[in-house]
């Protein structure tokens, strides 16, 4: 849990997303008409209100391509997209699969095989790392994420895990136990037993000072997962994402490496959760690829059923296939022809359109048109730092007079920028988190580097609402 000190004004923790609750975003809303006012109350008056959530932002009519439009007609460039939308929103090849699978077959029970299921299992192992080959689907990340806990339960009879505090791994009892942000586990009672945290493997917020150097510390980080691991004796998965989606934080060179042979020392499953992280986003296929290290399952979700249907996967190594007796998943749509189809236009589309080198150079050029905005000494005095892998970006911001003025400067950031036409997301508070999609146009990348220069010199021109 995170200290009252370090909230944010409304009480809530800095968490996974921005907060709905701010005054800023009040002050915004004010420039919405009437349409778009009345259908956000009907939304409040008939769903329970909830952090980051209801009650919402604004209201939408469309969603095409690297853009999304409101009830006003309003357009705006969605570098948020809750991580879904590699290819944009209805992406022509999607929706045509979508529709043709509709035609042919629209459901299908779990005990029978379908056409479209098997095909996706297959595409997918086929592309996973090596060691991955058989995969298991889910209607959603948080799910997949449970199944890979249980199967990693019952491939090494142990039930504890490791992971990492301000982790996201998906809002359920069992995701949120794992997880470790404050937002999703205060007030919600005892969480699943023997779920263990060590501090995240970020540079710029290490708690073990011995270097400021990584290359030189001997990866205190690791050495601190190996101690936890030794004295719980019985640990059956660490689980993580291998870069931090919301952060766009890597882990210091050689971090994953060494926690692979931790694993291996100490009988341990090394589950990599790439829900949001999937499929090109940061410049490879699968995140991993850029680490070194190869899990024994894999969670994809999110861009998986191409931002039209929920649609997730296990990935894990055939010696995990170790219950047949026991109901890993075993939701009802779990085989969904219609959810696979999507997966599969979704894959053949990314490799139709080289989307993966597309992504890794137009998140190159993205990352050095934000560095620019270092140029100007009064936006560098409250940036932090800017980093990137692919189209998974961020701008992390800080304040001379402390944290939460950080926090609210990038609130104020975020709405300066909706109203200049740019969606993204606030992370922690104090990062702007900037995921379009993997085949936006150059153009479209210099109009949101454009926008986040003058949100931010704007929000330091107007620090109230």
């Amino acid at each position: 849990m995170r200290n009252k000190a370090d909230r944010p004004d409304t009480g809530l923790p800095p968490g996974e997303g921005d907060v709905n609750q701010s005054p800023y975003r009040a002050a915004w809303q004010e420039r919405l008409g009437p349409d778009a006012r009345a259908l956000l109350a009907e939304d409040e008056r008939y769903f329970l209100r909830q952090s980051l959530s209801t009650p919402c932002l604004n209201a939408l009519a469309g969603a095409s391509g690297s853009r999304i439009t409101d009830l006003d007609g309003r357009e705006y460039l969605d570098f948020h997209g809750n991580s879904v939308h590699q290819l944009g929103f209805a992406h022509p090849a999607v929706v045509a699969a979508l529709q043709h699978q509709l035609e042919v077959l629209s459901f299908s029970p779990r005990r029978y095989a379908n056409r479209a299921a098997v095909d996706l299992a297959r595409a997918l192992v086929e592309r996973a790392p090596k060691p991955l080959g058989k995969a298991l689907f889910a209607p959603g990340g948080t799910l997949a994420v449970g199944m890979a806990l249980k199967l990693a339960r019952y491939a090494t009879g142990r039930f504890k895990t490791i992971s990492f505090w301000d982790s996201f791994h998906g809002a359920s009892l069992d995701a949120v136990s794992i997880g470790g942000e404050a937002l999703f586990r205060q007030g919600v009672g005892p969480l699943l037993p023997g779920a263990a945290h060590v501090p995240p493997p970020e540079p710029g917020r290490c708690i073990h000072p011995k270097e400021t150097d990584c290359g030189r510390c001997g990866l205190a980080c690791a050495e601190h997962i190996e101690y936890v691991m030794a004295h719980e004796g019985d640990v059956a998965a660490v689980i993580a994402e291998p870069i931090r989606c919301t952060t766009a934080s890597p882990p210091p060179p050689g971090f994953w490496p060494a926690v692979r042979e931790i694993c291996n020392r100490h009988g341990a499953l090394l589950i990599f959760d790439e829900t949001a992280v999937c499929l090109g986003r940061t410049g490879r296929l699968f995140a991993c690829e850029h680490f070194g290290a190869d899990p024994d399952i894999l969670v994809l979700g999110k861009g998986l059923g191409g931002g039209v249907f929920p649609m997730a996967a296990m990935l894990a190594r055939p010696e995990l296939d170790v219950a047949p007796q026991a109901a890993l998943g075993h939701y009802t749509h779990e085989k969904s022809p219609i959810g696979a189809a999507c997966g599969l236009a979704v894959l053949e589309t990314i490799e139709r359109e080289d989307l993966v080198t597309r992504s890794a150079e137009s998140g190159a050029y993205l990352l050095e048109r934000l560095q620019a905005m270092r140029n100007d000494p009064r936006l560098d005095a409250v940036i932090t730092d800017i980093r990137g892998l692919g189209l998974t970006l961020a701008v992390e911001l800080r304040h001379p007079d402390g944290k939460e003025a950080a926090r609210d400067l990038a609130d104020r950031v975020m709405y300066a920028c909706l109203e200049r036409g740019l969606s993204f997301k606030t992370s922690h508070g104090v990062v702007l988190t900037l995921t379009p999609p993997l085949n936006i146009d150059t153009q479209d990348l210099d109009l949101a580097a454009d926008i986040v220069a003058a949100g931010l010199a704007h929000a330091l021109d107007h620090p109230t609402a």
